[in-house]
């Protein structure tokens, strides 16, 4: 029989980022089996999609050896090392109902010891929200950029700042929003110049793509 958790350890070794172990489809048991495996391996883990009801059915045991953030649903599993500098990503939502998926991509960067500074609140229908921290966010060579509804903060910060902008589009808004896919619309067909884009509440990956990007411009 097959085993239940094939660690890919050399994941870190071939793409400079290691495995995250994705929990929303797994049961407690299963992740329970995950973490004694790495434990038992001495590896470090991002966890990701961990609800609540997932993280308290665990056992005392493994909960006390979890970094964990309900806000994200993301956990730590090891040590994870103070960031070297100051930030080189911003993190950026257009409301406040876009903080779960922003604070994922937060934790993401977090676990592999990149800084990040949070502008949140930001959106469009307040344009002199994201007008009066144009200078602030221009500093940046990453940003993510997490926004629903018709997800129009993606356009505007794509032509305002000359940094990479990585678009997360939400699920927040009602309607034609249609779970996000308003905002991934605006995003794809967004007329500003190297607009990064993934999948719907996806800060993982937003987090992903900015660690690349910083380090190749870092020839690393």
């Amino acid at each position: 029989m097959s085993p239940l958790f094939v660690h890919d350890a050399d994941r870190s070794q071939r793409i400079g980022l290691p495995e995250a172990v994705f929990c929303a489809s797994k049961t407690v048991d299963q992740l329970a089996a995950v973490l004694n495996a790495l434990l038992a391996e001495g590896s470090r883990a991002l966890l990701t999609r961990l609800a609540p009801e997932q993280h308290a059915a665990l056992s005392d045991d493994l909960r006390r050896r979890l970094d964990y953030d309900p806000i994200s649903r993301t956990a730590f599993l090891g040590p994870v090392a103070p960031p070297p500098g100051p930030p080189r990503v911003a993190v950026v939502t257009g409301g406040t109902g876009d903080q779960r998926v922003a604070e994922e991509a937060a934790r993401t960067l977090a676990f592999h010891g990149e800084a990040v500074e949070r502008h949140y609140d930001v959106g469009v229908a307040g344009l002199w929200r994201v007008l009066a921290r144009r200078e602030a966010l221009a500093r940046f060579p990453a940003l993510i950029a997490c926004a629903g509804m018709e997800g129009a903060l993606f356009s505007v910060l794509g032509g305002l700042v000359p940094g990479l902008v990585v678009a997360v589009p939400v699920c927040s808004g009602y309607g034609v929003a249609d779970g996000g896919r308003a905002a991934l619309s605006s995003a794809l067909a967004s007329c500003a110049p190297g607009i990064v884009v993934v999948n719907i509440d996806n800060g993982y990956g937003a987090a992903c793509a900015a660690l690349r990007a910083l380090r190749a411009s870092a020839g690393r």
